[in-house]
């Protein structure tokens, strides 16, 4: 899959939907927005990004009675997968060996995120 790029907003509103068990309305997406993410945006901005969402055919609305839902398109593991092989490809050449020994190099990681990695590569042998 190759998803067509969203903004960071527009990602806030998704992770909001692929968060959730069921599908949200606008009401709903709103509320978790603002307080799950600390923002103190109107409905009519979510109500934007949805719009923008459902045209890049991330999510689909559709109506229940008087309100409108939005369900993803877009599988959240598949959008995390291309955005990290981009990642990789844009600033390691492609290159997940590379990748990952920056993180241990820079001390990015615990020591028992670490010992998780270790265990994690240990098993792919």
């Amino acid at each position: 899959m190759r998803a067509k790029e969203i903004t960071d907003c527009e990602k806030v509103v998704m992770k909001c939907v692929w968060d959730s068990p069921q599908d949200l309305s606008m009401q709903e997406i709103t509320e978790m927005v603002n307080t799950k993410h600390g923002k103190n945006w109107k409905t009519q901005t979510v109500s934007t990004f949805l719009a923008r969402l459902v045209k890049k055919d991330y999510l689909k609305m559709y109506r229940k009675g008087r309100c409108f839902y939005y369900q993803p398109l877009v599988d959240k593991e598949e959008y995390k997968d291309d955005v990290l092989k981009d990642y990789v490809q844009f600033w390691n050449g492609g290159s997940m060996s590379a990748f990952v020994c920056g993180l241990f190099g820079k001390e990015m990681l615990s020591e028992s995120e670490r010992k998780e990695l270790k265990t994690k590569i240990n098993e792919l042998d």
